[in-house]
């Protein structure tokens, strides 16, 4: 779809090439949402792939996303072998149900900007312990986990003119067993619930997306029983945090959202 509003175009080669923030100015990088409806209050785009950031970097640490890499640059990366949890990657990207076309352009720092409740690179980037790297507008940065990135569906902690440089995931978690489970309505349609389960050294994460406003992320010592597991999920998700919409009632998304963890557990334990 034409942006026909906008009037400018700006193409950053380094961070002090960044316009100041201003009304009507979006950030661009796969732009696979941004050119998919109308936006009329969008005067100005500033193209963040002119930044050139290097995709992916491995550390030995863990690895580096840069906001722009791509969906298909993340599923087709070599990575070391011990790095076993990159077996969430494909799976992830697969449970945003888009062609290959929409692989190759959109981007892992879009999709969690977005901060949709079916973005399945904040599943991702939740059941790994990512930690974002934001540039803010007034020239400093910041470093904020994932799981307290989204706050709401379709808001995060980002303030105006405020962007995502880079996604860290850590060499620990990365090594860890993994888990994936999505339902939805139809076997093509967008996720109404979807969960990941982490087993390694530190204990068990459970991130519940999808079915929830925002991500939640329940830890524990190790893999628990199905009792405590369920009680937790009880306690610290109420039913005012599950999502009602086209793809899913509330209740039916609490529903198998218990289901869905309780299988996780069972691969896990």
């Amino acid at each position: 779809m034409d942006l026909s509003f906008v009037t400018e175009l700006s193409a950053p080669r380094s961070r002090d090439d960044l316009p100041a923030p201003e009304p009507g100015a979006a950030f661009l990088a796969g732009g696979t949402w941004l050119y998919s409806e109308p936006q009329p209050t969008v005067t100005r785009l500033v193209d963040l792939t002119t930044l050139d950031w290097p995709a992916i970097t491995v550390h030995d640490d863990g690895l580096e996303l840069a906001a722009t890499c791509t969906i298909e640059n993340l599923c087709n990366a070599p990575l070391p072998a011990e790095w076993t949890a990159t077996s969430l990657f494909r799976p992830c990207a697969e449970s945003l149900v888009a062609s290959w076309k929409i692989w190759h352009t959109a981007t892992v720092g879009g999709n969690l900007a977005l901060a949709l409740p079916a973005g399945a690179m904040i599943t991702l980037c939740c059941a790994l312990d990512a930690e974002l790297l934001v540039w803010t507008a007034d020239g400093g940065e910041r470093r904020v986990p994932v799981d307290r990135f989204v706050t709401d569906a379709g808001r995060t902690v980002l303030g105006t003119g405020d962007l995502i440089r880079s996604i860290h995931l850590p060499a620990t978690a990365l090594r860890g067993r993994t888990s994936l489970r999505k339902i939805a309505y139809s076997p093509l349609g967008r996720s109404g619930a979807l969960l990941a389960g982490r087993a390694d050294a530190d204990g068990f994460a459970l991130t519940v997306t999808a079915s929830t406003v925002r991500p939640f992320v329940l830890r524990f010592p190790a893999v628990p029983g199905p009792d405590v597991l369920s009680g937790s999920l009880s306690e610290r998700i109420s039913p005012d945090d599950y999502l009602t919409d086209a793809h899913g009632a509330a209740d039916w998304r609490r529903h198998v959202t218990g289901v869905l963890a309780e299988e996780i557990r069972r691969e896990l334990e």
